[in-house]
């Protein structure tokens, strides 16, 4: 069965950090190309952040180039987001997404 579990959201102040994981099972990370997605407080919509592929090839949405990075830890079959100097813009639940498999999310706040 194929699944994907988030974790490592929380509350941080502005200019903090935080990293998220998206544990996978089911398929192996390497294999697929993964996003990473946010939704916004009061949108509908899951918009994406950052993507990696099989080559690691990885691209982001212009609001966190620079501040964000995704990665792969193939031993785990992790996919990582770091993020750094985080925005109040930032804030949302965070998804990850491969094919149609959607992970339950977890949620991050920047806040004073």
């Amino acid at each position: 069965q194929v699944q994907l579990v988030e974790s490592g959201g929380g509350t941080v102040r502005p200019g903090g950090s935080l990293t998220l994981s998206c544990a996978a099972s089911g398929f192996a990370v390497s294999d697929y190309s993964i996003t990473w997605n946010r939704r916004a407080p009061g949108e509908g919509e899951r918009t994406m952040v950052a993507l990696i592929t099989p080559g690691q090839y990885t691209t982001y949405a212009d609001s966190v180039k620079g501040r964000f990075t995704i990665s792969r830890d193939n031993a785990k079959n992790t996919i990582l987001l770091q993020m750094n100097s985080l925005k109040p813009e930032d804030t949302g639940v965070y998804y990850c997404n491969q094919g149609t498999t959607w992970g339950q999310g977890t949620a991050v706040t920047v806040s004073t």
